[in-house]
Parts: C-alpha cells; structure tokens; sequence
C-alpha cells in the first residue's frame, strides 16, 4: 500500500520545501562574508580571521545538524515543528547583526579564541538556527509522504546552490551596491521570510498522514542495514579533507592578494558547487572522470607549488582553485556515492559536519600554532589520494616493485641536499621539472595502473618533501608564523642582503655587504621601498624642510624596521605594530639592524592602529605615514573616510599623511585621493620606476595628502609628484562601503593601457 496525495499537492509541498531550503542556504552563506567583513578591522584585515570565521561556521554547522538528528529522533512531528519555530522566532529577536557590546578591543593574545568568543556572542543563535534547517527540512520533506521522498538528496543540491549565489553575488553585486547597514537590513528581512516559508513547511507536514513515510518507503531502504562505524569514519575523512584544503587555499591565494570576502568567496563557492554538482540525481560531471582528473590535480598543486611565486595573478587564482575544485569534488562524489538510505539522512549529515569541522580545526586553528610555514596546504593534498575508493591494480606482478623503486627514487633526489657537489647544483637548478616530474609520477599510476591509494600517497609525499628540500627561494630561508601570516627572511647566497618577505612580496631588506664582499659599516641605509630617492624618503625630506625643524612621526606598520633609521637627531617617532612577532623578528640582529643600531629602546604599540593610533593625542604629528600592508593584501578598514578622518585629527597644523600603496593586483591611489578629498585634503600621487631592483630599490607608488599645498614642501611644485583631482564616477570607500573588485579591475584596466 502507498500514500498517494494530490499532484497539487505534491507541487506545493516540493515548491515550499525547495524554496525554503534555498532561502534558508542563501542566509547561512551571505551572512559569512557580510559578519566577517564587519569583524576584520578588529584584528587588521587579516586573512586568518576568515580562517577562525570558517571553523566557528563549521563547529556550529555541526552543532545544527546534531540538533536535527536529535530532533527527528522524537517519534512526535508536532515537537519538532514547534521546537524549531521558537528557537528561529528567539534568534530573530537578536538581529541586526552587529558586533555583541564589550567585544570592542582584541586582547594582545590568543586571538583566535577571542574571535570565536565573538562570533558565538553576536550571531551563534541566528547562525546556530539556520544551520540545522538543510537536515530538518528534508527529514520533514521524507515524512510528507512526497513521492521524492525515499531520496530526497536532491533537495541537498537545492541548497547548495543557494549557498553558491549567496557567496558568488556578495562580491559582484552585495558588496559593490550596498553599504554593510544596508546588506544586514535585507539580510534580516530575509529570515523573517525564512520563518514564514519553514511554518509553512511544519504546518504541510503535520496535514500529512502519520504513516506516509513508511508507506513510500521502498522495501530494500526500508530494510537497509545502519552504516557501520568504519563507513562513518569513511565520511568523515572524506568532508575533513576537502574542508580544510579549502581553509588552506583560501590562505594561500589571500597571502598574496587581499585579505577581502572577494578572494574568500572564489574557493568557498567552488567547494559548495562540487555538492550541488555530487548530489544531482544525473551529475554534470560523471564521478568517474572526477576520479580519472583528481590525481592529475594533485600533480597541478605540486607543479604549482614548485613553481613558487613567479606565478600571475590568473595562474595563482585559477591554478590552484581548479586543481582544488576537481579534488573536492572527487571526494564529494565518494560521499554521495556511498550515502545511506533515507532513515539514516540525518546520520549523514552529522558525520558530514563533524568532518568539515575536523579538518577547518586543523587548517585554521592547529596547523598555524604547529608549523612555522603553511605545512597544512601539502600534507592535505597528500591526504587527498587515499580519498580514492579502492581499486584492483593492473598489472600486479610488476607493481609491487614499485615500492623499493620509490624508495631508490626518493634517496637518490634527498641525498644531494647534504651536500652542495654538481649533482644538487643541477637539481636545484632544474627543481621545478624534478618536482613536477614525480607529481606527475604520481597521476600516471593512478590513471595507467590503477594503483593502490597507498602508493599515489607515498608517491606525492615524495614530491612534496622535495619542495621543502629544494626551495624556490634563493639562499637560505627561515620562517616565522603567527596569526598574521607567515613571514621569511631569506639570505641571499652571498649574505649580501636579508630579505624579509610575506608570500611572494618583499616586505623589507637590509643589506649586510658591500659589492666587493666586504661587510657594510656604519649606519644602515633605508632600501627597497624607503630609499632616501623614493616616494616616502622624498616625502619625509620635504616635510623636514618645510617644517626646519625635528619632526613629530607616526608610523603605522613597522616591517624589518627600516624607517627607524630614517629619523634624525632630536625627532620623535612613533611606530604602531599588529604582530608582536614582527616585532621580535625585527629586533633580532641576526635578521636585521635597523632597530639595534638606529633606535635600541623602540617600544612599539602593539594592536590594530585603527584602535591605538585613535588614542593619541590630537594636532601632534607633523607626518604620518600609513605602511601597514601584508603582502599585497591591505587592511581595507586602513584607507576609508573614517581612517582618514582619524588621521586628519592627529596632524599637527601644516602636517601631512603619506601612504603607501604599491600593489601588483589592486590600484589603490584613487582609493586614497577619495578619502583624502572627503576630509578636505589634496592629495599628490607618485609612481616611479627606480630601475635599481638588482639593488633591494624598489619602484614604489605613495599618496601625500595634506591641506594645503605649502604643507608639503617642494613635492608641490615636483614633476614627479601630481596633484590628483578625486575621480566622480568612483565611489568613496568608507567603514560601511568598499569596492575591491573595482580595485582589482582598476589594476588590470591601466595594465593594459
């Protein structure tokens, strides 16, 4: 015997349960970069603030899914129904959105803690609520009695697609239209739909017949056995490692970009699409050739993370984010193959959860306060072979030599790093080959031989150890890793120069040698971007003339310390730093000189500069100077109207704010003429080519902004410095508005110019 409803009735129960699921996903997904891009000035922009942000999303997306299972275990249908209604009407009474009271100032540690601190005091409820609809509504829809309902997996792809518009529409269309107050006031608008259409889907629910699931229910799902442990742990590790190669892509392409929902967005709505693409009743993308092209995606990361950073910004984007799109979506597809019968949905959907909260906790929160480099992007992709279903291996009796061959393989290439004889010379030389060489050693016995997942493990774990044992840097490299970032100091082969890099960007350097070999005495010479001939050292010598007289300087963004040996005798500089391990690295004399020898007792301001630079004293500073960049990446709250503002009142009367804005992927100039004019100030841009990079000088582009032109000296009346007029179609970036997609096609429009 089967339930039989009405066809309208059907339709309407599909069309509500779809269209609240889709709802539903499209909140949970655009209030992750809305709240966060709120919460980023806290703690300078930092991309791993997304990264803390994504396992707070993932640890309560677990919480949800549990409450869910939990609910659905109670033989009533009315307690469920009415449960969920109140605990969405309780969490309606929180919004707007907003940063809870007393979370204003991060502590000087343990940011990561203080920040899920955060997010679970301002939106845990609302967040926690909406997490538990995907379950709850497809367990609800299975007890409709809807034809569909024996295999209601569909509707998953329903919300994954709403998820994958929430996150692909913020950055084209949410955040360029709408200021952040507008972006949560139709965000709270609609979940109130939310809550209408989910009563809708309660009271179609409970107009059901009490026994309509079970007579839909086909008898093989009926009598489908509960998915043994070893299967569960299955899932787990397939959701785990492709939820924390997502935080580690994230990380990786934000380093050397900017640390903005532009960039989250990219990998996110990838990963979300591979679900929507898994859990189609007929996939686009057949899971077998996602399984045929997941090794030669591991081979593309590993010849990508070779070839190290002389990589553009489309290879950087597109290389990585397809290889990741292919590898997740081939563990994806191994979820939804093997996923359980109807009366086991919920189940499912915990042992999904608990793996993506597995592996963001080890990308986002472990492996940064375990490794001092980003070790968690290479062990995750080798992780991503065994993600592969098990296999009979062709040609059997030759491929169990593989084994004592990839041993001999894996001495002959590691040996020549003790030492430094031809043999190392020539690899090094020919690293990336090599590299990618036995990555893609790795593809063809997967795909040629059909070999074991152990063997296609150990092979990319090989190629993987190579990249550490022949870096792409030139001399020795140490790394430093904090909240921040990760940070090297390379030595160049001959000692001659200490580089401190951020990514693939210089971020300082000193120079330890002289040409001829000898070691350098004396003072040390400002280089790379604050050379005495360069924007910011010709600005800092025509506001010291201007004013004839020492000057008072704020410095925010401290770097190897090499502005410290720009002031003179008598001068009073101040400088504001968010790393404390910055800080360290920049003191230690063995990395760099500039602080033993120019200012030993610098104490600088530890935290945001937005918070500690707004404490100082008004009308005080004759120049403040604004180089608080990380890598490519600027803390947009840096450079609004309201930074600006701040800056403004902290000048001294004929006082002037230089910032710099040298940038591969963003142009930033106009950014800073807009909100120097919103404040009343002219501004004057330089962009030179030194022609020197052979000798750590770098080409630099910098904006002085001041009242009056007499503020600034003779850089008024220089042919290197323009006075640029604010451009009207360009809209201002305040607190509440910025437009980083506009940057970023700014950058490649005058590119092409």
């Amino acid at each position: 015997m089967t339930f039989e409803p009405s066809a309208s009735r059907n339709r309407l129960v599909l069309v509500v349960y779809t269209a609240a699921i889709f709802v539903s996903a499209l909140l949970l997904f655009s209030v992750q970069p809305l709240f966060t891009k709120m919460v980023l000035p806290r703690l300078g922009g930092s991309p791993a603030v997304w990264s803390v942000a994504m396992v707070f999303f993932q640890s309560l997306l677990l919480g949800g899914y549990a409450y869910a299972h939990f609910l659905m275990q109670l033989r009533s249908r009315t307690i469920p129904v009415a449960v969920h209604l109140v605990l969405l009407a309780v969490a309606m009474l929180t919004l707007p959105l907003s940063i809870a009271s007393g979370w204003g100032d991060p502590p000087t540690s343990g940011y990561a803690v203080w920040l899920l601190g955060l997010f679970a005091v301002s939106i845990g409820l609302p967040f926690f609520a909406l997490a538990a609809n995907n379950p709850l509504l497809q367990a609800w829809f299975v007890r409709t009695g809807h034809p569909n309902g024996p295999d209601p997996y569909f509707l998953y792809a329903s919300s994954n697609i709403g998820s994958f518009l929430a996150l692909l529409s913020y950055p084209v269309l949410l955040e360029p239209m709408f200021t952040l107050r507008t972006q949560n006031l139709i965000w709270t608008g609609g979940y109130g739909l939310l809550i209408v259409l989910i009563a809708t889907c309660g009271v179609l629910l409970l107009r059901s017949p009490a026994k309509a699931a079970e007579l839909n229910m086909p008898a093989e799902d009926a009598d489908a056995p509960a998915p043994s442990w070893l299967q569960r742990a299955r899932w787990i590790f397939l959701a785990a490692v492709p939820s924390g190669l997502l935080i580690a892509v994230t990380a990786h392409i934000s380093t050397d970009v900017a640390a903005a929902p532009l960039l989250w967005v990219l990998p996110l709505s990838l990963y979300l699409l591979t679900w929507v693409l898994v859990f189609q009743s007929r996939p686009l993308l057949p899971h077998k050739w996602m399984l045929l092209a997941q090794p030669l995606a591991i081979a593309g990361v590993v010849v990508l993370l070779a070839v190290g950073g002389e990589q553009n910004l489309l290879l950087t984007l597109g290389g990585h984010q397809l290889c990741f799109f292919v590898i997740a979506i081939a563990c994806h597809g191994e979820l939804a193959r093997t996923r359980p019968a109807a009366k086991y949905l919920t189940g499912f959907y915990v042992a999904l959860s608990f793996g993506g909260m597995v592996g963001g906790l080890f990308a986002g929160l472990i492996a940064p306060f375990t490794f001092s480099w980003v070790a968690e992007y290479p062990i995750l992709l080798a992780l991503a072979a065994l993600c592969r279903p098990p296999g009979n291996e062709r040609l059997p009796r030759w491929s169990r030599w593989y084994w004592p061959f990839l041993a001999a393989l894996a001495v002959a290439l590691l040996v020549p790093t003790w030492s430094t004889g031809k043999v190392f010379n020539w690899l090094e030389d020919h690293r990336v080959w090599m590299i990618g060489a036995v990555g893609v050693l790795a593809a063809l016995l997967a795909l040629s031989l059909n070999a074991n997942r152990w063997k296609i493990f150990a092979t990319v774990v090989v190629a993987l150890v190579l990249l550490r044992a022949y870096p792409s840097d030139d001399g020795r490299v140490e790394t430093v890793r904090s909240f921040f970032g990760v940070h090297k100091i390379v030595v160049t082969p001959n000692g001659q120069y200490h580089v401190l890099m951020h990514g693939t960007t210089i971020h300082g350097a000193e120079k330890f040698k002289n040409d001829d070999g000898t070691p350098v005495t004396g003072q040390p010479e400002p280089i790379t971007y604050y050379h005495k001939d360069g924007g910011i050292g010709q600005a800092i010598t025509a506001i010291r003339e201007r004013k004839g007289a020492p000057l008072r300087v704020a410095v925010i963004g401290l770097g190897s310390g090499t502005l410290v040996c720009a002031s003179e005798p008598g001068e009073e500089w101040k400088f504001f730093e968010i790393d404390q391990t910055m800080v360290d690295t920049a003191r230690d004399p063995k990395y760099f000189t500039y602080i033993q020898v120019c200012e030993p007792n610098l104490e600088p301001v530890i935290g945001d500069a937005r918070l500690t630079f707004a404490r100082e004293p008004n009308g005080v500073y004759d120049l403040i100077i604004v180089d608080a960049y990380s890598s490519d990446a600027i803390p947009i709250h840096l450079a609004t109207e309201e930074a600006m503002e701040i800056y403004k009142s902290k000048l001294a009367p004929q006082g002037a704010v230089v910032m710099h804005v040298s940038n591969r992927h963003l142009e930033l100039s106009s950014v800073v003429v807009g909100i120097a004019d919103a404040n009343d100030l002219k501004s004057w841009v330089y962009s030179e080519d030194t022609g020197r990079d052979s000798e750590y000088i770098f080409s630099t582009s910098v904006v002085v902004s001041a009242r009056e032109e007499t503020d600034v000296g003779k850089l008024a009346s220089s042919d290197q410095w323009a006075l640029t007029e604010v451009e009207d179609d360009q809209r201002v970036w305040t607190d509440d508005y910025s437009n980083v997609l506009g940057a970023v096609w700014r950058r490649l429009r005058k590119g092409e110019e």
